[in-house]
This record gives C-alpha cells, structure tokens and sequence, in this order.
C-alpha cells in the first residue's frame, strides 16, 4: 500500500516531535521561574510608584501595555498609556500629589506570562475643602503582562479607598445624681 506525500510528511513530522519530545519529566507543564517574575513585579511598581512621585507623567506611563486600562475611584477610567499620561498631568496639577505603593503579594502563573500584585497605597493630596494636605489609604490591584520583548508592563489596575478610620469613642456622660430624700 502507497501512502500519499502528506501522508508520508504528516507520519514525519509526528516522528520528530516524538524524537525531540518535551523536556518535561512525567507529562510536567511548563514552568517558568516564578521568583524572577515576583522580583521583576516588585522592581516595576516601585518604579511606578518613583515616576508618579516625581510628578513624571510619560515616566510612570512607560510601564504601561498598549491596551492599559485604570480604574480608581474619584478618576475617569483611562484607557491606554495616553489617556493615563493625562490623567496623571490633571493630578500633578496638585503639588501634593503622591502615591507611595507598598507590595503586599505577588501571584504570578505559572507560565510566568503573567501576574497579579496585591499592594496598600497611600495617596496624598491636597483637600479642596481644607487647602491641607490629606492622606488617603486603599487598596491597588494590578495585573502585569510579559510583552513580546520580554518587558513586563501593567496590563490593568484597580484602586480603592479604605474607609476612613472610626473617630475614637467619647466617653458616656455621668449619670446624672439624683437626690435623696
């Protein structure tokens, strides 16, 4: 029996992938080096976190992918690293304007593509109502990506407000005395 040319090429290539097989012992899945991929996290939302306090708009952007999207609260959404280098100049309109980020966790795939950070901030501003300089604190959820030229950027991000911490109780008044007969 004759088997025809794709046939034949189809049986090949099939051998080949089977001579070269995976590297994988046991069927594994890839693994990229997730502890590089926390570092590289970590190294790029300081480094946002340094441009924005620097008041550097196209700085903090840089680390943006293409099809960025920002949500947080009291902001317009911006769509794109030119619509977040706007929203950034509007806030620097603002001397006080500071957003210091703490990293709280890292959840990066295990492909190493892409990631998930966790971090507290604190954002400083001037109040409109007070001409002071205020302090608010929340919560920053970014997702970063690895971009075709291995660069890892900042895919989306979500920030939210904690409430504002309880005034501390006044005590109860002194029940009030009462005469005696």
């Amino acid at each position: 029996m004759t088997r025809s040319p794709i046939a034949r090429a189809t049986i090949a290539g099939l051998a080949m992938l089977a001579i070269a097989g995976c590297h994988h012992k046991g069927g594994g899945r890839h693994k990229a080096d997730t502890t590089k991929m926390t570092e590289d996290a970590k190294a790029t939302i300081a480094a946002i976190s340094a441009a924005y306090n620097a008041h550097d708009a196209v700085k903090a952007a840089s680390y943006d992918a293409p099809d960025y999207v920002s949500m947080f609260h009291g902001f317009a959404t911006a769509v794109g690293p030119a619509a977040d280098i706007e929203s950034m100049k509007q806030q620097f309109q603002d001397p006080a304007a500071k957003f210091d980020l703490a990293v709280d966790d890292v959840d990066v795939a295990r492909s190493g593509d892409m990631a998930v950070v966790r971090s507290s901030y604190v954002y400083s501003f001037t109040d409109p109502k007070t001409k002071t300089v205020a302090t608010e604190k929340g919560n920053w959820v970014a997702g970063m990506k690895r971009q075709s030229d291995g660069s890892l950027k900042l895919a989306w991000s979500i920030g939210a407000d904690l409430p504002k911490a309880a005034a501390a109780p006044t005590a109860a008044p002194a029940p009030a005395a009462t005469a005696t007969p």
